[in-house]
């Protein structure tokens, strides 16, 4: 799993399964790496898998809601969020990608608050500020946005998705020199 062999790791971890199906650890690994390969539908038995036999697993009703988003079912995904913060209410990570799918949906203000919920319970999470310079951005807010990015990109020097977008909205703002700054650190790092 950790070399990136996740084909691999679903093939072995199916094979893991019949022989240990209570086996929490294989149910979780093949869910995460049928989720990284495209096998969403893998990955969500796994999920059911996984809470069937530990119902206050958190992190899998994320890795359920992020697998739902994915497939395009935001609705779903909300769910999963939801679930995951009435076990652990101070989870970050679960905001953060629930201000992705609200912002998916349309819902701005809401996935806004839900990214600046992220950020206030783990203000070194560079990807919450990712995704509220997202939203931001979708807000007409570039400014914000912008300063979204930068902070992301403080906390992760190697965000080219933040660099990124942060040079879209300098074009836009007809800051070319400084787009293309973001840009060729964008693609210097990917």
């Amino acid at each position: 799993y950790n070399q990136g062999q996740l084909s691999s790791v679903v093939e072995q971890a199916q094979a893991l399964t019949e022989q240990y199906p209570k086996t929490l650890l294989v149910w979780n690994i093949l869910g995460a790496s049928a989720a990284q390969i495209g096998m969403l539908d893998e990955a969500i038995v796994s999920y059911n898998k996984v809470l069937s036999l530990k119902p206050d697993f958190y992190e899998a009703y994320n890795n359920m809601g992020i697998t739902l988003q994915n497939q395009g079912n935001l609705d779903k995904a909300l769910e999963a969020y939801n679930k995951a913060l009435l076990l652990k209410p101070d989870y970050a990570e679960a905001y953060s990608n629930m201000g992705v799918a609200l912002k998916n949906q349309g819902k701005l203000d809401e996935a806004k608050s839900a990214c600046e919920k992220a950020i206030l319970l783990k203000p070194d999470y560079a990807e919450a500020y990712y995704n509220l310079g997202n939203v931001l951005q979708d807000q007409g807010k570039l400014d914000d946005a912008v300063e979204a990015y930068k902070q992301s990109i403080s906390l992760k020097p190697d965000y080219a998705h933040a660099y990124n977008n942060m040079g879209n909205i300098l074009k836009d703002q007809c800051k070319f020199g400084e787009a293309l700054e973001a840009y060729k650190k964008a693609i210097t790092l990917n």
